[in-house]
């Protein structure tokens, strides 16, 4: 391990050089018109790869191409694990919020500004700069690996939906390993044991053919934007419980042990507020701030949209209103019987004075691996190892719902290492990645595989 370990310091600044080159790819899947800038961070991917000897394939699809490179000559007395990655980013508007331009990545003490610089890029990154450390170093790598880096996650992923199957064989694997995640310091890296998974829907109310005029009107029929408040207003109580009936029904309890673990993950209330910018924080009565964003599932309004939103006033009645929604959920919750949960208690509140649409949106299942298992095990000797502290386990809030595909379609647990800090803004402006992650990521990788390799045989 000393000589992959000393290759990674020495060639610290070429890491970084290669991060900001990668981070300039203006790579935004969401937008129609990066359609050429997503080719191009899809051929860097693979130009990177093909340098270090790896068998590379662009895979193209209906929408952005899939990368796929593996380890040459692979052994099949060695354990096999697949490293996922996205090289899209998301928008990053609005432009007037970043102190330096999102794709002209600028260096300050030790952070990288730009936009994907920790979701995604850095991290899987990180992980291909390790490969290189060990197939410099004179070692034997003691596995078999398979990089596969998609383009399409910050928009749900559906060509990687109708990969996996079609390619299960090609990507067979022990497991997977997914740096798309943070961890709460650099003194406190983590082994992410669950995911909330998540299901999205959009609620319209319509009212009359037209808007009208509020003076003429008003008073003798149901304002849609009024009625769409009332009804969302009402699935959530003063004690920030969820109202629609059967909610909570498949939600598993935390055990005793989770809930200690959880209480390990270092965490200041007023730190917290201060870096969100509330006077107060809110949440599910019963439950700690940390049980709250990462065990239990929540209901959120992403958008409200209606009536006059220019200059001034217009007195009017609008015609319809609508709202962008998602809900998070935790094990066992299945995305399918909460949106129809939701929906069907949407349908009886709604007055019969407007006409209610729901169209459901997408979604993906919670997950769950046991943090006890001999690859989580090798997984935290590693993490230990790379950053140089003890690593704990947490949970987290957010959502990867191909983590529950992988699951399905080739039959393995996923490894969730993450290298992002909680303030490097990942799906906001003046995005960051700390190079001390960034390095500590670089050697978690290069001592994963020599863990993962004793922990499988």
């Amino acid at each position: 391990m000393k000589e992959v370990l000393e290759y990674l310091r020495r060639h610290e600044d070429r890491w970084v050089a290669d991060l900001c080159d990668y981070a300039r790819i203006p790579s935004v899947s969401a937008q129609r018109q990066h359609a050429p800038d997503m080719r191009r961070a899809a051929d860097w991917v693979a130009r990177r790869c093909i340098g270090l000897g790896l068998e590379t394939t662009t895979h193209e699809t209906a929408g952005h191409p899939i990368v796929v490179a593996r380890t040459p000559e692979a052994s099949p007395s060695k354990p096999t694990f697949l490293v996922y990655g996205h090289y899209d980013v998301q928008p990053p508007e609005p432009f007037e919020l970043w102190t330096s331009p999102p794709f002209e990545p600028r260096i300050e003490g030790r952070n990288v500004y730009a936009r994907g610089i920790c979701d995604n890029k850095g991290q899987h990154l990180a992980h291909l700069n390790a490969l290189e450390a060990w197939l410099h170093s004179g070692l034997p790598l003691p596995v078999n690996l398979v990089f596969l880096i998609e383009g399409e996650e910050e928009v749900g992923s559906e060509s990687l939906y109708e990969f996996l199957p079609r390619h299960r064989a090609e990507l067979a694997c022990d497991a997977v390993v997914i740096s798309d995640n943070g961890i709460p310091s650099l003194e406190f890296p983590a082994l992410t044991y669950a995911l909330r998974g998540i299901t999205a829907l959009e609620v319209r109310i319509d009212g009359p053919a037209r808007d009208l005029h509020s003076g003429l009107f008003g008073g003798s029929i149901e304002n849609p934007a009024m009625a769409l408040c009332q009804l969302l207003g009402g699935l959530r109580d003063s004690h920030g419980r969820i109202t629609v009936p059967g909610f909570y029904d498949q939600v598993r309890t935390l055990s005793d042990y989770e809930r200690t673990q959880l209480a390990r993950v270092p965490f200041k209330e007023e730190s917290y507020r201060a870096l969100l910018g509330v006077t107060e924080l809110f949440g599910e009565a019963g439950f700690t701030t940390e049980e709250r964003r990462t065990s239990r599932p929540t209901f959120e309004i992403n958008g409200l949209t209606s009536g006059y939103q220019g200059e001034g006033s217009k007195t009017i009645i609008p015609s319809w209103a609508k709202a962008k929604i998602t809900i998070r959920l935790v094990p066992d919750q299945t995305p399918e019987v909460i949106a129809e949960a939701v929906a069907a208690h949407l349908r009886r509140l709604c007055p019969p004075t407007v006409r209610l649409t729901i169209v459901p949106g997408h979604g993906g299942a919670p997950y769950l691996v046991s943090p006890e298992g001999p690859q989580a095990q090798a997984a935290l000797r590693a993490l230990t190892a790379g950053f140089g502290h003890e690593a704990i386990i947490m949970r987290e809030g957010g959502s990867i719902p191909i983590v529950s595909a992988f699951k399905r379609h080739l039959g393995v647990e996923t490894l969730l290492l993450g290298m992002s800090l909680p303030d490097d803004n990942p799906h906001s402006p003046n995005e960051k990645f700390s190079l001390d992650a960034y390095a500590g990521g670089m050697r978690m990788a290069a001592h994963l595989w020599p863990e993962l390799a004793a922990a499988a045989s």
